[in-house]
């Protein structure tokens, strides 16, 4: 009986394995695809002669990236724009959060169950009714419009996981620091925010990311190229029904390292917030 559990938990961790590395070359491929087409000449990615990999390795499709296409504008626009949109979601959110999670007024649960609702409406069905809002505002095709347009989905979010962690925090150490003499902004900065570094870690991620990789609302309201983003530029490549596949892997490429970098620098508070996260909120 024993051999036979030992025998059965050994197949399946093999099975668990086996699947792990699916998921991971399933993954990878992308990223090592963008990679091979961005260093192959234009005779290795079109026609017959096309290769799984760059046989001769050429920078050709980053010259021409940098030299004829404005895509350090793009690069530009976009850290602006995210940037923007990550400090903003992180005030809006730390104080909403905190009114939710310490303040009692009428209507507070109906609010914090709204901000659910705003945060799960598809972005398709909103883009219509913004763009009035925008017009209005004479706000369409700069950077302050898109970026309040990008804190319609990432306010919520970090209002919601903001509030699970900011209840978390004692009361205890709260109410001592108000006793001390501190605000309730100071009780906030000085005591709440330190303990829920995991939770900003999420929510500065979550914010970057999101703006850096939007490309419905960048379409919409955005027309010029002072303002374009990376990801509108991405689809600059495509004229009619020819594909620069070159350059276009080669800004796919470097589109990806912002992100990426990011996640490295928090990716320990970023798992440990997500994890602590599922189990607060």
């Amino acid at each position: 009986m024993v051999r036979t559990t030992s025998g059965s938990r050994r197949i399946l961790k093999w099975i668990g394995n086996g699947l792990l590395v699916v998921l991971l070359v399933w993954t990878l491929l992308p990223f090592y695809w963008m990679i091979a087409t961005s260093l192959k000449a234009d005779r290795e990615i079109y026609g017959f002669e096309a290769t799984l990999y760059p046989h001769r390795p050429t920078l050709a499709a980053y010259g021409r990236l940098f030299g004829t296409t404005p895509f350090m504008k793009y690069v530009r626009n976009s850290t602006i724009i995210a940037i923007g949109n990550t400090v903003l979601s992180l005030a809006f959110g730390c104080l909403g959060a905190y009114a939710l999670a310490r303040l009692r007024f009428p209507g507070r649960a109906l609010i914090a169950r709204g901000l659910v609702v705003t945060y799960l409406v598809p972005p398709a069905l909103l883009f219509i009714p913004l763009f009035a809002v925008m017009s209005v505002l004479r706000l369409i095709d700069t950077h302050q419009g898109l970026i309040l347009a990008y804190l319609s989905f990432s306010v919520p979010f970090s209002t919601w996981l903001l509030m699970g962690y900011f209840r978390s925090v004692p009361l205890e150490l709260e109410e001592a620091a108000l006793v001390d003499g501190c605000s309730r902004l100071g009780s906030l900065v000085r005591v709440i925010l330190p303990m829920s570094l995991p939770a900003l870690a999420v929510v500065t991620f979550f914010s970057f990311t999101q703006s850096w990789n939007e490309f419905l609302y960048a379409n919409v309201f955005v027309n010029s190229v002072e303002v374009r983003t990376i990801t509108m530029g991405l689809s600059l490549f495509v004229v009619e029904d020819v594909f620069f596949w070159g350059p276009m892997m080669a800004a796919s490429f470097l589109s990806t390292l912002p992100p990426l970098v990011m996640y490295l620098i928090f990716q320990r508070w970023v798992v440990k917030g997500l994890t602590l996260g599922a189990v607060k909120g």
